[in-house]
């Protein structure tokens, strides 16, 4: 989800209006999930580079994060979303695990959609603890070392705001995931970018090595 920064810049606004509005299109995009019945959403909210963003921005967005899960999940639980918080958790406040913890829990029987939160999160980070806990085996077996090992592997890769790069995002899990670039600011991502992104992606042949 990238280009809060850049969409408050382009109109004279705090970085952490941008952030808002960039919640706003999460909230949206959840429900167009929902609706368009996709079983599994993964969005990148916070990553382990980000703790080096300027302090007022940092505890801005963990102020944020807190209020959003506490307005938004009563309704995610009530459409049948289930919530799973990936990444690690060293850094972040009592009062954000605590709601991040009862999140989980309100919504752990939902099957409609699972909504998966990379927070405090980075692909070589999780692939770095998976390997300390692997006791040796093969792919499945390593996969049940990372943070979820119950999500699927994503389909389609979707990076907003023109940038072309994986942004150490599921480096594991995006192998053979099809990638999908929109020009799009985050918080202008819409229900067309959406089904733009799937109508591309249902275009390809995807072949996963072979011919």
């Amino acid at each position: 989800m990238d280009g809060n920064a850049r969409w408050a810049e382009q109109r004279g606004l705090p970085v952490l209006e941008g952030h808002r509005e960039g919640a706003q299109a999460l909230k949206r995009t959840v429900r167009h999930a929902v609706e368009l019945e996709l079983r599994e959403l993964t969005v990148y909210a916070f990553s382990t580079e980000n703790w080096s963003r300027p302090r007022a921005e940092v505890d801005g967005l963990m102020t944020l994060f807190a209020d959003l899960i506490a307005s938004e999940t009563p309704d995610l639980d009530e459409e049948g979303v289930r919530m799973r918080f990936i990444g690690r958790r060293e850094g972040i406040s009592s009062l954000l695990l605590e709601r991040m913890a009862w999140a989980e829990e309100r919504t752990a029987g939902n099957a409609r959609l699972t909504l998966f939160v990379a927070f405090n999160y980075g692909g070589r980070a999780e692939i770095v603890e998976a390997a300390r806990r692997f006791g040796g085996g093969g792919e499945d077996d390593f996969r049940r070392c990372l943070y979820a090992p119950e999500m699927t592997d994503p389909d389609l890769l979707i990076r907003t705001s023109g940038e072309r790069r994986l942004s150490n995002y599921l480096l594991w899990q995006s192998a053979y995931s099809e990638l999908v670039f929109s020009d799009a600011l985050w918080p202008d991502f819409d229900r067309d970018e959406l089904v733009r992104a799937l109508d591309e992606y249902v275009a390809r042949e995807r072949r996963f090595g072979v011919r």
